[in-house]
């Protein structure tokens, strides 16, 4: 009797496709994997496009009014859909074009062309449809993305880090940035990638996104404390968070 493997597909919306590129990195390391599922789509790996599968990895933002219904139409077939990557789990570094007007920024792009190219604020995937999970980062960690893979095969929910990256960044003896006078998010930022930018002197950006009870306060607190103000990490956080920190200070003005 022949068992019929896990249908996989890859769909890329706004995004460098990084995410994907680290993929499939990963899956060339793991051959197993590759046994054990059939991929249907993936545009950076194969030109052949099948629409019958059961996990979805989705990289990139939303960014234009059309990309909702290709949301929903993925959605619709999918059993598990998994955002992949910053710009699908967070909005990233697309969301910073959300502070300026929109004809500025297509005008900046395309020049005369710009009235011709759909566009609309930038943001996450979830905002427009549920998703099952995320693997964070800019990029991705490929071990993280193997073992998110497994995860899904069996039947199991991915185990991603819901505490401060602060903590990795202790077990490796850093010295703290923030004591060094840089901004770093570290403290309310989602572990799992090794505090890889501190550990070369550089500030945490927040590319995994917050921690789920971020103790924000906390951390502002701690900027005063190193000479650096509320300002410094707003700036910070706008890299990658630009579409959540929005969303708060909408919020922020309806309690008003």
């Amino acid at each position: 009797m022949t068992v019929q493997k896990p249908k996989i597909a890859f769909f890329d919306f706004t995004g460098c496709e990084g995410c994907q590129l680290t993929a499939l990195d990963a899956l060339q390391d793991h051959p197993e994997l590759l046994e054990a599922v059939e991929i249907v789509q993936f545009r950076e790996a194969m030109s052949e496009k099948g629409e019958d599968y059961q996990i979805a990895f989705v990289e990139g933002s939303c960014s234009r009014p059309s990309d909702e219904d290709r949301l929903r139409t993925i959605r619709a077939q999918a059993q598990s859909v998994m955002a992949l990557g910053a710009c699908a789990h967070l909005g990233g570094v697309n969301t910073l074009r959300n502070w300026q007007a929109l004809h500025v920024v297509r005008d900046y792009v395309y020049g005369e062309m710009g009235k011709a190219f759909e566009t609309y604020p930038a943001r996450p995937i979830e905002a427009v449809i549920p998703i099952d999970g995320f693997i964070p980062g800019c990029p991705i960690d490929r071990g993280e993305f193997v073992r998110t893979v497994i995860a899904l095969l069996q039947g199991r929910q991915p185990s991603i880090p819901d505490y401060p990256l602060c903590v990795e960044c202790k077990l490796k003896e850093n010295i703290c940035v923030l004591q060094l006078g840089q901004a770093c998010l570290g403290a309310i930022t989602r572990a799992g990638c090794g505090a890889l930018c501190p550990t070369f002197g550089v500030g945490c950006e927040g590319c995994r996104g917050p921690v789920s009870n971020p103790n924000v306060p906390g951390l502002k607190m701690a900027f005063a404390e190193n000479g650096l103000g509320a300002e410094a990490l707003a700036e910070k956080a706008r890299l990658f968070q630009s579409y959540q920190l929005m969303e708060r200070e909408t919020e922020a003005d309806g309690n008003r």
